[in-house]
């Protein structure tokens, strides 16, 4: 083996080894006397052809859906031109040890695994730290070193040994795994390559990229994916010895290549990429399709200096990548196909798998997504905010959701839940219990019987499919609020004056568990007070059990409002505070957090009374509501509310059988609701004109602001709003 030098220079000698490449490449050519190479070996796993055989030609399907046979990495590369002399092992860039001369005099390039300097061509990706063991520059080039010169050029992998050019495809091949998605692929082949392997790399990729099995329509279209460079810098450093003459490095194609490409159906860059395999950029076939890649007018350094090697996924030709090397340094090998088809190849199938990652992660965003509320309604007298984070960054999909539903009478349900897991099955489970819940929500049934009915949604879903919920309706008149829980951490409430408590609430078991009875306590909703419902993963992590982490979010909320006074904190700073408890590596669950501060609705502002199902009550609706808003300065709204509470009224008296309950409510709009024993909706319909009625709903539809009809578990309520007029807000 050959041993690397030490940090004095001094080289050992190593005894001749035997020619070994990338796995699946061609033997390597016997080396000479005089350190040149001869005619290649036959491969020994290549068995001879017969006399008279002819030899077989690989089968090619059309670009752009190219699903014949891939080109292996190790296959054999174009053969030597004519009047093309072979390398020496000086010439071709071979392993030689820091600090060494070479022949002409000059000063050896360092070893591949040197460690980078300060003035590095370009800084590593932080995210992506090349060293030593990945034996690759990582993008940047050797610095000057005691008793060598500055170093101008990066030491190539196709030297006379075929154990440098397999650690560099193996650290190469390695940097492009790492990336998980399609810029961290495609950058980790551009610091792979420069300078260690080309000086400028081109890759392009299909646009829009196909996704599995996917067969795109419409012309093959190739857009400059990310263009890779030695910076102009690194060409002028000079030697130590003094400076040193270099020909024309030539264009810089890394800038000027054009940034789409539409390839021609049957047009030599077509041909090329359907035939999968590299090839040197001087060949027929690279020159016809250079320009086409790059654009036209865009020249290409010859004799050997560029590749242009099709990047293949698993079914189809989705890219290409151009590697290019100055005229100062010594041109590609045949060997240096074999390398570009390993890098080509891996690259490709990186991408795939990018791709398919990426169409993996927009659906679970996508169901995620719909799944939790766009926006929560704001109902008056109080005030809703939210967060939610998913487990982890890569897979923002969970079980954990929030939802705040508007119930009649202004009141509103705040609804947290949590279901096993972190999949998108936890993620469809907990989507089809929030519509369940809103479903029972607009029958208005009380929060324990919501939570029965979860249950047994969750067990006609199937016998493992567990969740725990915590359902509270809040009343902004009566300033109350009743909660049911089922098996969910208690709720957190902060008073006005900074006091945190944590509510009493029965625990009840888990939805999914089946034949439990849910209990639901009522307690007191204090204006100016704000209920915090949570998931466990805000209070639970490895390091904390529940209870300290709710003992924890007690001490955050107290310390919070202190900040802020007599007057409570503002919401959204306050859920933001509230998730500023989380350090590092508590964050093993998805956080749902739902904030309400409680305003609650003025007595003043509320008249209610109870009316029997008579033929008077309509005129006695009248003149109750026409009081009510003398008394509020809202005469100018008497005669429209006269008329709509009048014709509301008539129609619940014609089917009631129990008392009639009209409630008027003044919030930022003026609320009209009358209730009825009647489950049946009254629904709009267009009047004919012989009909005697049916256009009472048609004057509350033309004159109202907003109107509806809601089921509750005794009857319905029917409801209409009015704006305030300027003077009564």
């Amino acid at each position: 083996m050959t041993e690397h030098p030490n940090s004095h220079g001094r080289q050992r000698t190593a005894a001749p080894r035997s020619g070994t490449d990338v796995p699946g490449v061609a033997a390597r050519l016997p080396r000479q006397a005089d350190g040149t190479t001869g005619e290649p070996a036959a491969p020994a796993h290549r068995p001879a052809r017969r006399a008279g055989e002819t030899p077989r030609e690989e089968p090619h399907s059309a670009l752009p859906e190219d699903d014949g046979p891939h080109a292996p990495a190790g296959a054999a590369p174009e053969p030597a031109r004519p009047g093309r002399t072979p390398a020496t092992a000086g010439e071709s860039g071979a392993h030689v040890p820091a600090g060494a001369r070479s022949a002409d005099g000059g000063c050896a390039v360092h070893p591949v695994n040197a460690e980078p300097p300060a003035n590095a061509a370009e800084p590593v990706d932080p995210a992506h730290p090349v060293g030593p063991a990945d034996g690759v520059g990582g993008g940047s080039v050797p610095g000057p070193r005691a008793g060598g010169r500055a170093g101008g050029e990066a030491p190539p992998p196709h030297g006379g040994h075929g154990g440098e050019r397999l650690r560099f495809v193996g650290a190469a091949t390695r940097r492009i795994a790492r990336g998980i998605d399609l810029d961290e692929i495609v950058l980790g082949l551009c610091r792979a390559t420069v300078p260690t392997f080309a000086d400028a790399i081109l890759v392009y990729l299909r646009d829009p990229l196909p996704v599995g099995d996917e067969r795109p329509v419409g012309p093959v279209v190739l857009r400059l994916r990310r263009t890779d460079r030695l910076p102009e810098y690194v060409r002028g450093l000079d030697d130590a010895d003094g400076p040193q003459e270099r020909p024309d490095p030539g264009p810089e194609l890394a800038v000027e290549a054009a940034e789409r490409c539409e390839v021609r159906i049957g047009g030599p860059l077509a041909e090329v990429l359907r035939g999968v395999r590299p090839v040197f950029g001087d060949s027929a076939a690279a020159r016809a399709a250079l320009p086409e890649l790059l654009g036209e007018g865009r020249h290409v350094p010859e004799q050997h200096r560029t590749i242009l090697a099709p990047l293949r996924g698993r079914r189809r030709v989705i890219g290409a990548a151009v590697f290019i090397r100055r005229l100062d340094r010594p041109a590609f090998e045949g060997d240096d196909l074999l390398v570009a088809a390993q890098l080509a190849t891996h690259t490709a199938l990186g991408v795939d798998k990018a791709v398919l990652y990426g169409r993996e992660v927009y659906i679970a965003d996508e169901l995620q997504r719909t799944m939790l509320p766009d926006s929560l309604p704001q109902p008056t007298g109080v005030r809703l905010a939210s967060r939610y984070l998913p487990a982890a960054e890569t897979a923002r999909v969970g079980g954990d959701w929030y939802d705040a539903i508007p119930l009649p009478g202004n009141r509103v349900a705040l609804v947290v839940g949590d279901v096993m897991g972190h999949s998108m099955t936890s993620a469809a489970i907990m989507g089809q219990l929030r519509t369940t819940a809103q479903t029972l929500a607009g029958l208005d049934l009380p929060p324990q019987e919501v939570l029965h009915h979860l249950d047994e949604q969750a067990q006609r879903l199937g016998s493992d499919r567990m969740a725990t919920c915590l359902y509270a309706v809040y009343d902004p008149v009566a300033h109350r609020i009743v909660i049911a829980n089922a098996g969910h951490p208690p709720p957190v409430l902060l008073h006005r004056g900074g006091r945190a408590e944590v509510l009493r609430v029965p625990p009840g078991a888990p939805i999914g568990v089946g034949g439990v009875d849910f209990e639901a306590v009522e307690l007191d909703a204090p204006a100016g007070a704000t209920l915090l419902l949570y998931t466990d993963g805000l209070v639970e992590s490895r390091i904390r059990d529940v209870w300290t982490g709710i003992e924890q979010l007690r001490e955050r909320l107290i310390d919070t409002a202190r900040l802020t006074g007599p007057n409570p904190p503002p919401l959204e700073p306050l859920c933001d505070e509230v998730l500023g408890m989380l350090g590092p590596g508590d964050r093993d669950d998805d956080i749902a957090l739902l904030a309400a501060r409680f305003e609650g609705i003025a007595p003043s502002d509320v008249a209610y009374w109870f009316l029997d199902p008579r033929p008077q009550t309509a005129r006695q609706a009248r003149r109750l509501a026409r009081r009510a808003l003398t008394r509020w300065g809202l005469e100018e709204l008497s005669d429209s509310v006269e008329l709509l509470v009048s014709e509301v009224i008539t129609n619940a008296v014609r089917y009631a059988e129990r008392p009639i309950t009209l409630r008027l409510l003044r919030t930022d709009v003026l609320r009209c609701e009358v209730g009825d024993d009647v489950p049946q909706l009254p629904r709009l319909r267009q009047a004919r004109p012989s009909d005697e009625g049916g256009r009472g709903l048609y004057l509350v539809n033309k004159l109202a602001r907003r109107w509806g009809a809601t089921r509750l578990s005794t009857g319905k309520v029917v409801w209409f709003e009015l704006a305030l007029p300027p003077q009564g807000r």
